[in-house]
């Protein structure tokens, strides 16, 4: 006869954990990107702390200017979403910086700043 024993894990592997997605590619010249933000969606959409890093073009995933983004239709999927979950992202501040849409949560910080903020983190995920 078939026996099938349940045990409970603790809760301590249920806790939400502080995750960093780093997304650095741009989003013009490869499809991971656009799946690094789906994925985000995913995390921020149950119990993880969930902010997106955005360096150098990657920026261009939340301007105005989006038609030459490879998975564009993806991307305006997932933005309302991303919108509607306010998750943060994280921006260089730069000189010379990328328009953004004002609708979602954004802070910009220097490179140290973003260094340390990624490093406190429970998880990173680099794209």
């Amino acid at each position: 006869m078939l026996v099938i024993h349940f045990c409970r894990l603790p809760n301590h592997l249920f806790m939400a954990k502080n995750i960093a997605i780093v997304i650095q590619e741009d989003p013009r010249k490869s499809h991971r990107p656009v799946e690094a933000l789906r994925i985000a969606v995913g995390l921020a959409s149950g119990s993880h702390v969930t902010t997106v890093v955005l360096l150098g073009e990657a920026v261009r995933l939340l301007g105005d200017e989006t038609d030459d983004i490879l998975d564009v239709e993806i991307l305006e999927k997932y933005l309302p979403a991303i919108e509607q979950l306010e998750i943060l992202f994280i921006l260089q501040d730069t000189p010379e910086q990328i328009p953004v849409r004002d609708e979602f949560s954004i802070r910009r910080e220097t490179d140290e700043t973003i260094g340390s903020f990624v490093r406190s983190m429970d998880c990173a995920l680099v794209f």
